[in-house]
């Protein structure tokens, strides 16, 4: 593949913004600057940079966010920063998109590709794609409670009843939830509808993949092929 058209599926603009790039000795592969943009380099494990700041190439992106409370999953946030203000533009020039959205207020681990059937696979309530949230409540967590959660709690305006895959309580006020669903405010409204109110919501895992420790808030990495093959076997 040419360096022009790897520049230019890697985000870094349109194609004549590449060239340009090239032309101004501003692109390094394997640390020699290159300036002939039809230049030929085989894309799989090659590391470039711009300006001095290296780049892997990847075919598809696949990203976890720590995403902290305070920004939207959205490239047109209407009240708060979208969680693309925490990412390289790089990859919304790329058409990343969010994996499942959380609330503004909602942290934790999100997914983001440009990955169209990767998306799908982990959006689509046939998949049933477990999710584990840890939830604050504002009151006591009780066994009732948790087995309310369980057998399944009917929420307001759906006509059947939505169940946990697991509801166990950390601590009084430490709820953790697994989910298979991914409904509008669908843990919050759970909780309510058990009688209870989160007061924070935290998503720690998707499938068999948990948000990494090292990760902090804000902070985001690319997922290896041991990340995606946890994802894919729903832990």
């Amino acid at each position: 593949m040419n360096l022009e058209s790897i520049l230019f599926s890697q985000g870094f603009g349109t194609r004549r913004q590449c060239r340009a790039m090239i032309a101004d000795a501003r692109v390094a592969v394997a640390g020699a600057t290159c300036t002939d943009p039809l230049a030929d380099f085989d894309p799989a494990g090659l590391v470039f940079s711009v300006d001095g700041a290296a780049w892997p190439y990847h075919a598809h992106a696949y990203v976890a966010l720590n995403k902290p409370a305070g920004y939207e999953c959205s490239r047109d946030p209407q009240h708060h920063l979208s969680v693309f203000h925490l990412l390289p533009p790089q990859f919304a020039e790329r058409n990343v998109q969010c994996v499942g959205r959380l609330d503004q207020d909602t942290t934790g681990l999100l997914l983001l590709s440009d990955d169209g059937q990767f998306v799908h696979a982990f959006t689509s309530p046939k998949r049933k794609v477990p999710k584990v949230y840890l939830a604050t409540t504002r009151h006591a967590i009780d066994e009732t409670q948790l087995q309310a959660l369980r057998e399944g709690v009917l929420l307001h305006g759906e006509r059947a009843p939505s169940a946990a895959v697991a509801a166990v309580a950390r601590g009084e006020h430490t709820l953790e939830l697994t989910v298979l669903e991914g409904k509008y405010h669908q843990v919050k409204r759970m909780v309510a509808a058990a009688g209870n109110r989160v007061e924070a919501l935290h998503r720690e895992r998707i499938g068999g993949f948990g948000l990494p420790g090292t990760l902090a808030p804000g902070q985001w990495q690319w997922l290896d092929a041991a990340a995606l093959d946890a994802l894919r076997n729903n832990g």
